[in-house]
């Protein structure tokens, strides 16, 4: 086979560990210890795509796969490696990365709508009960009835203060509105800002084409996401966008069926967040999408420290295993390296849950499959080096490659068009002004009243001032014509306003 069938993940005593090409949209799972060699391993697989011409989307956690893009160095580690892994072609270079990220610090900016959240990852996002999903999930109903554009979470608070305000207009259609379940959600979307996500909810969206490009060499380009502030103020917002990210990818790619490589490999570092206190529904989504991306050629990588971080149905489909070293202190952990060591095919020529333990940084044991897409026996193996630099950029190479972006300019600047918070408050300023105006009206006319009045009684002679006597028939003209004129005439305005707006 040639380099585009396979590619090198390691090997030792001169036998080669690869990774069948047309085999690689079969998921695949890295796991291991902090400091065991996880990153280098998430690096080596990312160039060895490239070069295949497949684009990469990988997530950033400490900043260190920024040295993709700069050519890497031959400390005497790297040389020692070579030595034992025969490479037939290694060369120290830069690999072609767009940088992103959330808040347009260490990229560009990387965004999506709240109507492209959907009300089930944004649910999970805000961490709502039952009740509280139901009136979330009416909230779209409503908006989307109405016309209304989910853009940015201002659209959505708006949207939530009209739900309160004429609960009972839509109840009859859209069930029982609760106001209390309403405050709690208008809550969690205050901390949620405070947690700086405003800034992924807006204009610009990411456009997913921009994810799949490959340069004027034919290297597929590797998408760099910066989640190294994002993991510290909100880990639930980097596991929402990579979810999201995952479902866009499956509604919006065509079947491919079994393509000969990849269109597109993710890579999702501290997978775990994925998966810690996702409800059933959400995890029943992501199996469904894991399991079935694969036939639009998509390739999807976890990064975690076990695999038990991993639900099993979830873990099923993972194709290639890399496992680097775990430690066993406790009881607890003996037992996790044991079901670890069961999850792989085992080989006579070692026991897999010793080996485990004592794997040295930049070891792994690791499973791939076979053309037929049936598991290998787990092999001992020594990841290759990668080519690009192994760490991160400095601010300043980080800065130039960005200046140098062939997507710079086109999502900088954030767009604020006409959505639910417009509108409504559009709507809300002319009920206003109806409202001002009838009530203008209606002083006046009591003025003029005032006015007609006191000049009759100038006017009489012969009579006692005062309230003239009526007839029963006038007196009832009268009363009717200030009701309409006067305070039934402001209750029908605000009734209308009511009907909108719940009233002033």
């Amino acid at each position: 086979m040639n380099e585009q069938e396979k590619f090198v993940i390691g090997g030792a005593e001169g036998i080669l560990i690869e990774q069948l090409t047309k085999m690689s949209n079969r998921h695949g799972l890295i796991t291991g210890a902090t400091g065991t060699g996880k990153t280098v391993t998430l690096q080596v697989l990312a160039e060895s795509f490239s070069r295949l011409g497949v684009p990469v989307f990988a997530t950033d956690i400490k900043g260190d796969l920024s040295g993709l893009s700069a050519a890497g160095t031959p400390p005497p580690k790297i040389d020692e490696r070579l030595q034992k892994i025969p490479l037939a072609s290694f060369q120290q270079r830069p690999y072609p990365v767009v940088f992103w990220d959330i808040y347009g610090e260490q990229g560009h900016p990387i965004r999506s709508t709240i109507s492209e959240m959907g009300p089930l990852l944004l649910s999970n996002l805000l961490d709502l009960n039952d009740a509280q999903t139901g009136i979330l999930y009416g909230c779209f109903k409503i908006a989307d009835d109405q016309g209304l554009l989910l853009l940015d979470l201002k659209d959505l608070r708006s949207m939530l203060i009209w739900m309160s305000h004429n609960a009972k207009s839509l109840r009859g259609e859209y069930g029982n509105i609760s106001s209390a379940s309403i405050g709690a959600i208008q809550r969690r979307l205050l901390v949620l800002e405070e947690q700086g996500a405003e800034h992924f909810f807006g204009e610009p969206a990411l456009k997913l084409k921009d994810l799949m490009q490959v340069d004027f060499s034919g290297n597929g380009v590797i998408n760099l996401f910066d989640a190294t502030k994002l993991m510290v103020q909100s880990p639930r917002v980097y596991a929402s966008f990579l979810l999201w990210l995952l479902s866009e990818l499956f509604e919006q790619l065509p079947e491919v069926g079994n393509p000969d490589k990849p269109k597109l490999v993710f890579f999702f570092d501290e997978a775990h967040l994925l998966f810690n206190q996702a409800p059933k529904v959400l995890i029943d989504k992501i199996e469904q999408v894991v399991r079935l991306i694969r036939s639009k050629g998509v390739g999807i990588y976890f990064i975690t420290q076990s695999p038990l971080d991993v639900p099993e149905e979830i873990l099923g489909q993972m194709g290639l295993k890399i496992q680097h070293a775990l430690r066993a202190f406790t009881p607890k952990d003996r037992k996790v390296i044991k079901s670890v060591a069961e999850s792989f095919p085992s080989n006579p020529e070692f026991d897999t849950e010793t080996m485990i333990t004592a794997l040295g940084t930049g070891e792994a044991l690791v499973s791939v499959l076979d053309e037929k897409g049936r598991p290998q026996s787990v092999q001992k193996t020594l990841i290759r080096p990668p080519e690009s630099r192994i760490g991160p950029l400095t601010k300043e190479e980080r800065q130039t490659r960005i200046e140098r972006s062939p997507l710079k300019g086109r999502y900088d600047e954030s767009v604020d068009r006409n959505s639910a918070y417009e509108i409504l408050k559009s709507r809300a300023e002319e009920m206003q002004a109806q409202q001002e105006e009838a009530d203008k009206q209606a002083e006046a006319e009591k003025n003029n009243r005032t006015a007609r009045s006191r000049t009759g009684n100038q006017r009489t002679t012969g009579k006692p001032r005062g309230r003239a006597s009526q007839s029963p028939m006038e007196a009832f003209v009268k009363s009717a014509a200030r009701s309409i004129g006067s305070g039934l005439g402001r209750k029908i305005i605000r009734g209308i306003m009511g009907s909108l707006f719940g009233g002033r």
